[in-house]
């Protein structure tokens, strides 16, 4: 029997989090003199005390560390609770939102997808458009120490190669936790008091400076305006970039950077993205001055700006590439395939899962070559151990079988094939934007009726907790052991 008090004494204090956060948007609205703070008063104390009581009635259940069970449950039960108050300054406030509708944005939010259903962000109250952005901020931190203490711990799709990297959590999840999320926050923190800096030099406001440094450095992509980044065009976009490869890379190196080891540039995922991202970048830019009018200059920025949106799995848009053609259109797609580095804010199926993949194939393709000869597949110099490239290859299996059902299940509720297609993909890789005239760059979610919008809120929740680590908890043998 899984005692899931421990379970709920976390969760119960994230959601205490969760609801004192709601204090930020309050005062920025009390500032500017509008109504609405009273719905983020009304939502904090509903969230306090309800995280509140549930922390107390499960405090007396709570063990040095957690079970193999336990975190499984811990791991989904926050992303599936937490969206649930999150919602709910959507529900009572200006946005009038539907149950769906809320519930989708503030999924969106705290997976860092950045998918929105909200219209008119120009004009909603400065508060709500705030706590659009803490929910991407608060959801960034939250998968990074999740990458670095949980999934590593339950051998999802090969995290378990970064297990003993920096920190060795076995058998004490909740201690450890503790100490690296310290750790990460200060770095987190800098890094987005200096985008929000940055942001200001180029011109931008202090709120929207703000608002954006939250949703870039968290990687969301949420914005405060329907053209998105397409408001700050220029100088902005090189910022964005600039912190978006940031915050796509290990969070574990900038801990180790910090405490004298420079192992920034000998990590061979941070290599490989970086090469991965230029490459595209420069082939991006050299497409568009070759076939539009574009200067070399603003080729180059946007084609860096928006590759970088989509393959770190922020979702901003400055222009609708959309209308850059066929070739690029579909680049765009395969691109939010890819993804950042592991233990980063990023998404998708991560680049370090690429090198695994193609290490093994070399590995067999040498076998077949050389049937005599021994070969190894290597990661980073080290051997991969078989349990690694096991667990990789069921990754890649389960996801692409996943974004077929999602797809599926879209084009079944009467949505074209662009959009089911690009949507389960968007979902499940948590990029934010799909493709086509409904969900791409220009569009918005809100035009998809009830039922996709929860299939896509199922596939957000699936995609940003590495698929196993949900799909675990609805196998008989899980609740057996």
């Amino acid at each position: 029997m899984v005692d899931f008090r421990p379970v709920g004494y976390v969760i119960g204090l994230t959601v205490m989090a969760l609801g004192l956060a709601m204090v930020l948007p309050m005062m920025v609205d009390i500032a500017e003199g509008r109504e609405h703070w009273q719905v983020f008063a009304e939502s904090a104390i509903l969230t306090v005390l309800a995280g509140g009581l549930v922390a107390l009635s499960c405090k007396n259940g709570v063990r040095e560390g957690l079970t193999i069970q336990q975190t499984f449950l811990l791991t989904t039960g926050v992303w599936v609770i937490l969206p649930i108050f999150g919602a709910m300054p959507f529900i009572f406030g200006a946005t009038n939102s539907t149950l769906v509708d809320a519930f989708f944005e503030a999924m969106s939010g705290l997976t860092t997808t950045g998918s929105t259903v909200l219209t008119g962000l120009d004009t909603l109250p400065k508060g709500l458009n705030l706590w659009r952005g803490i929910l991407q901020w608060l959801g960034g931190i939250g998968i990074v120490i999740v990458a670095m203490v949980f999934l590593p711990e339950l051998r999802v799709g090969g995290m378990q190669i970064f297990r003993s990297e920096a920190f060795d959590t076995m058998g004490k999840i909740l201690p450890r936790a503790t100490e690296i999320a310290s750790r990460i926050s200060v770095i987190y923190l800098g890094l987005t008091l200096a985008c929000t800096a940055c942001y200001m030099m180029t011109g931008m406001n202090a709120f929207d400076a703000t608002m954006h440094s939250l949703t870039t450095v968290s990687t969301g992509g949420f914005s405060s305006y329907d053209a998105s980044f397409g408001t700050f065009q220029g100088p902005a976009e090189w910022v964005a970039t600039a912190f978006m490869i940031l915050a796509a890379l290990p969070f574990v190196r900038y801990v180790q950077l910090l405490g004298g080891s420079n192992v920034l540039l000998k990590d061979s995922q941070i290599r490989a993205f970086l090469i991965t991202i230029g490459v595209l970048i420069v082939g991006t830019a050299v497409i568009l001055v070759s076939i539009f009018p574009h200067h070399p200059e603003q080729a180059l920025r946007e084609a860096a700006f928006n590759i970088t949106s989509i393959i770190s799995g922020t979702g901003y848009s400055s222009v609708d590439y959309m209308e850059w053609g066929t070739f690029l259109i579909a680049v765009f797609f395969f691109v939010g395939l890819i993804g950042g580095c592991a233990g980063s804010t990023s998404c998708s199926i991560k680049i370090f899962r690429y090198q695994l993949l193609f290490a093994s194939v070399r590995a067999q393709l040498q076998r077949i070559y050389s049937p005599h000869g021994v070969f190894t597949p290597r990661y980073d110099g080290r051997p991969i151990s078989e349990d690694v490239l096991s667990s990789v290859m069921s990754f890649f299996v389960f996801f692409v079988v996943t974004l077929g059902l999602v797809a599926v299940a879209l084009g079944m509720t009467g949505l074209d094939f662009t959009t089911s297609v690009s949507g389960a993909a968007t979902a499940i890789a948590n990029i934010g934007p799909g493709l086509g005239d409904v969900i791409g760059p220009s569009g918005n979610f809100q035009p998809l009726n009830d039922t996709a919008k929860w299939i896509l809120i199922a596939a957000m929740l699936i995609g940003r907790l590495e698929l196993m680590a949900v799909y675990a908890i609805f196998t008989i043998s899980f609740w057996r052991a």
